[in-house]
């Protein structure tokens, strides 16, 4: 009587699970690609690109038309011999010194050289109302000493607003739309309780960190686009001066803006947390997004205010926009942005832990909101 046997086959070794960060990554992937495949998102994107490389350029334009025009200076008789030789200089000859300041007050020109110096190595004085034309005391031989008959009126100038109104508006647009998006992500993903198969394969603390990582990525390669523009733009417009000045605050920027949105995003994801249905997203979001509001309209209001943007420096959500704004300025001494980023990190930190906290216990809670208390205790 024959027998049979069965072949003797291998078992399948079991599938080695994923670790933790090859988990992120492929978390963050996911939350990079499904922004990058939304058309409106590109078209958004392209559209700021171009609106900034715009502002950039006519800025230079309308700078260089101005410095074109012609300075108006006055002069007196006994000062005159200063600007004769000056191109791009419009000469106003007053009968005296009085004279000529009275051109200045008026607004009928922007300097006057009146005669007299507290300094041996110049004859003349320049006279200003309440702003020194850099301009001319470039096309002078030496820098003579400068007289302000306002001293300080001219320091909300409109070079400032444009500046603190960049940082606001770029920090303001980059943190709500991706903030906005791991909103909405979490919250679709317990609505069509896609989140139940996700964290049967990855821990809870591998997802949070995968849609962090993943926006943090998109954001910062819109702010270091945005940044690349400006830089740009400046160099083709010729304008070495506000490059040189503005190179170090925009470098601040973005590191002050990537642990600022890593403290934004992880809050984000845990207010999202406590919904179920996208219609509520707002309720429990608001309070973030108007701490990303702040900085903007502060930074509009307070931009000549030292004390408001020294206060907004070192408060971690508005830092991102009042530390690189202060540098700009001059006003903020060598070691201030290290300790103001030191309070941003652990701010950061102290973010990570609670918003983990309130993602773990919410994130399978359906139907009702989740009341903040009841996600804190778990």
């Amino acid at each position: 009587m024959s027998t049979s046997t069965l072949p003797e086959t291998t078992p399948h070794p079991a599938r080695k699970a994923p670790g933790d960060l090859q988990s992120i990554w492929l978390v963050a992937e996911r939350e990079i690609g499904s922004k990058l495949r939304s058309k409106a998102f590109v078209i958004s994107t392209a559209i700021l690109v171009i609106a900034a490389l715009a502002s950039v350029v006519w800025g230079g334009f309308a700078a260089n038309n101005a410095a074109g025009s012609g300075i108006p200076v006055a002069v007196t008789s006994q000062t005159q011999s200063a600007v004769a030789d000056l191109e791009g200089v419009e000469v106003t000859v007053a009968d005296d010194d009085a004279a000529a300041t009275a051109l200045v007050e008026d607004g009928t020109v922007d300097a006057a050289l009146v005669s007299g110096s507290s300094d041996a190595a110049f004859d003349y004085t320049v006279v200003v109302k309440d702003s020194v034309p850099s301009t001319l005391l470039q096309m002078l031989s030496e820098t003579p000493p400068v007289q302000e008959l306002e001293p300080g009126a001219g320091a909300a100038n409109v070079l400032r607003y444009f500046i603190a109104l960049g940082f606001g508006l770029v920090f303001l647009i980059a943190a709500s739309t991706f903030g906005g998006t791991i909103a909405q992500s979490v919250v679709e993903e317990k609505q069509t309780r896609v989140v139940e198969i996700l964290i049967s394969a990855i821990p809870v603390r591998t997802l949070l960190a995968g849609k962090v990582l993943g926006n943090t990525v998109l954001a910062m390669a819109q702010i270091v686009l945005l940044a690349a523009v400006a830089v740009i733009g400046l160099a083709v417009t010729d304008q070495a001066g506000v490059l040189s000045t503005l190179g170090a605050p925009i470098a601040w920027f973005a590191i002050f803006f990537l642990f600022g949105f890593v403290l934004l995003a992880s809050l984000f994801a845990a207010a999202a947390a406590m919904v179920s249905r996208q219609e509520d997203i707002g309720s429990t979001t608001t309070p973030i997004t108007m701490l990303i509001m702040a900085p903007y309209f502060l930074v509009i209001f307070f931009n000549d205010n030292p004390v408001v943007l020294t206060i907004m420096s070192y408060v971690p959500f508005s830092a991102p926009v009042g530390m690189p704004l202060r540098m700009y300025l001059g006003d903020a001494q060598w070691w201030e942005p290290v300790l103001s980023l030191i309070v941003l990190v652990a701010a950061c930190v102290a973010a990570i832990g609670v918003g983990s906290r309130i993602y773990r216990n919410s994130l399978l809670r359906m139907g009702a909101r989740v009341k903040l208390a009841e996600a804190l205790k778990g």
